[in-house]
C-alpha cells in the first residue's frame, strides 16, 4: 500500500463512510481470510485477495516476488473458505429436512453433522497449510511481524 492511501484510509475508519463495505475497515482485510467476515464459523462473507494483501505487503515490507506468492496462497485459503461456506449451507439444509418430516430422520441429521466435520477438517488442513507456506515465505523478521499482528487481533485466522 502506497504511505499516501494511510491518511485516507485512517480518515475513512474515524469518519465511517455511510454503507456497508465502504473503507478498509468494513468487507476489506477485516473480513478476508484472516478475519471471520459475516460472523459465521468459516469467515464467508464478501472478501477478496487485493486488500489483505496491500495490507500485509505495506505492514511487512514485502517484496514483489512475496506479494506475488502470498496472492497465490489468500487466493486458496479464500476457495477452501467460500467451499466451506456451501458445506455450510448443505449441512442447515440437510438438518431442515431431518426435522421437516412427520418423523425425525436421524440419517439425514447424521449425514449434515458428517458434512460439518469433513468441511471443518478441510478447511483446518487448508489453513494450516497455508500458514506453513507463509512461514516459508516471509524472513524471520516478517514472520515475527505477522505473529504480532494476529496475536493483537489486527488480523485474525
Amino acid at each position: 500500500m502506497h504511505p499516501g492511501m494511510m491518511w485516507w484510509w485512517k480518515n475513512a475508519r474515524r469518519q465511517g463512510c455511510g454503507r456497508e463495505g465502504a473503507y478498509a475497515g468494513e468487507g476489506g482485510w477485516q473480513a478476508g481470510p484472516w478475519r471471520g467476515g459475516s460472523g459465521d464459523d468459516f469467515g464467508g462473507g464478501s472478501f477478496g485477495v487485493r486488500r489483505p494483501l496491500r495490507f500485509l505487503a505495506y505492514k511487512l515490507n514485502l517484496s514483489e516476488e512475496q506479494v506475488s506468492e502470498l496472492a497465490k496462497i489468500l487466493d486458496e485459503l479464500k476457495t477452501e473458505r467460500a467451499q466451506a461456506a456451501v458445506d455450510d449451507r448443505r449441512t442447515v439444509a440437510a438438518f431442515a429436512d431431518a426435522l421437516g418430516l412427520d418423523a425425525f430422520d436421524e440419517a439425514r441429521a447424521r449425514e449434515g453433522g458428517d458434512l460439518r466435520v469433513k468441511s471443518a477438517e478441510r478447511l483446518r488442513d487448508a489453513v494450516i497449510k497455508a500458514l506453513g507456506r507463509i512461514h516459508a515465505l516471509l524472513d524471520s523478521g516478517q514472520r515475527a511481524q505477522l505473529a504480532y499482528l494476529i496475536r493483537t487481533g489486527v488480523l485474525s485466522l
